[in-house]
């Protein structure tokens, strides 16, 4: 399976759609627009995992480099709406927290202190 990534300005969040599986043959390709993004300043990501049926560690570590590059610039970094799959993986991983998931993309934008691991 493939990866499709597209991006939607909200506000002064920029919202990542990741659908697909992330992996490491296709992390390079959610990590070239990140690293766009990043390049045009905006550090204010809310990526959209609602289509995300797969990710494994080199996945995870995209959206680890994701976090650090925007805290780096005072940004944020915030995931919403996994399927439980891929909530499963960032709960075992410790990285739910850390990465700062919501239940809903509408959520995660908003930046509502309930993170779906409460």
């Amino acid at each position: 399976m493939s990866l499709t990534v597209h991006t939607e300005q909200r506000g002064d969040v920029v919202v990542v759609s990741v659908a697909g599986e992330l992996d490491m043959a296709t992390a390079p390709q959610l990590q070239d627009q990140i690293t766009d993004l990043l390049d045009k300043g905006r550090n204010r990501l809310v990526f959209d995992l609602a289509e995300l049926s797969f990710c494994d560690s080199t996945g995870l570590s995209v959206f680890v480099r994701a976090k650090n590059s925007c805290d780096d610039t005072g940004g944020v970094v915030r995931l919403g709406a996994p399927q439980r799959g891929v909530l499963r993986i960032l709960e075992v991983s410790g990285l739910v927290e850390v990465l700062h998931t919501y239940p809903t993309v509408e959520q995660a934008v908003a930046g509502d202190p309930t993170p779906a691991s409460s």
